[in-house]
């Protein structure tokens, strides 16, 4: 059992490592609109994680092969332009979506209007922090456009928190780009640190609506 559990193990390593590889290939060859193209995707709906796409691009800007300010314009660009995809849809079909079969999922119009007024009024905090944290960071757009928040307003802000998690991406592909584990370690680390900066910013965001709030006359 053990045996074949580290047979697994290693085999899921070097594949990992395969696809490292490969993505290092892709992105010399495509260059900077492969970047593009690859973060459109991990910041649409698709499953494609920024991990294996920013930090062999930073590997690629310290061996002189690619600039490692492009790398990171390129990872924002690629990041926004997957956002406004997702809030397209989200725009387009969202709504009447709900409005045509929210009952069944218990959203209701009310809530709608709710979630409107709520990104008017708190968009800005929730796509930042939303941008910052695994998972959430593909999807928080689509509330956005179901919400219609500003566009401009999303644009900024999506482009802050993509623009906070592809530079340290590229940075960490930079300066451990030959190591996997180590990037492995890394990304780790940071991400724990990010999800208690998000918890922070959070609490002080909420404290000072409050307190603004509370001066209000």
């Amino acid at each position: 059992m053990t045996d074949s559990l580290n047979s697994l193990l290693s085999y899921g390593a070097e594949a990992f490592e395969n696809l490292i590889a490969w993505l290092v290939a892709v992105i010399g060859q495509l260059g900077y609109p492969g970047i593009t193209g690859l973060m459109f995707l991990e910041s649409s709906f698709f499953p494609f994680p920024s991990e294996v796409v920013v930090p062999p691009a930073g590997y690629l800007a310290w061996k002189g092969e690619m600039n490692l300010f492009a790398v990171i314009f390129a990872g924002i660009l690629g990041s926004v332009l997957g956002g406004l995809f997702n809030y397209w849809i989200s725009v387009k079909w969202g709504r009447p979506f709900f409005e045509k079969y929210g009952k069944y999922f218990f959203v209701t119009p009310e809530s709608l209007d709710k979630a409107e007024v709520f990104f008017a009024k708190h968009g800005h905090i929730s796509t930042f922090t939303g941008r910052l944290i695994p998972v959430i960071r593909q999807y928080i757009s689509l509330p956005a456009g179901l919400a219609r928040m500003p566009l401009k307003q999303f644009c900024f802000y999506t482009a802050l928190g993509s623009g906070i998690w592809v530079v340290i991406l590229a940075l960490v592909g930079y300066f451990f780009g030959s190591n996997q584990e180590l990037i492995h370690e890394q990304i780790k680390k940071i991400t724990i640190f990010l999800l208690i900066f998000c918890v922070c910013t959070v609490i002080f965001y909420i404290w000072r609506q409050r307190r603004k709030n509370k001066d209000l006359p």
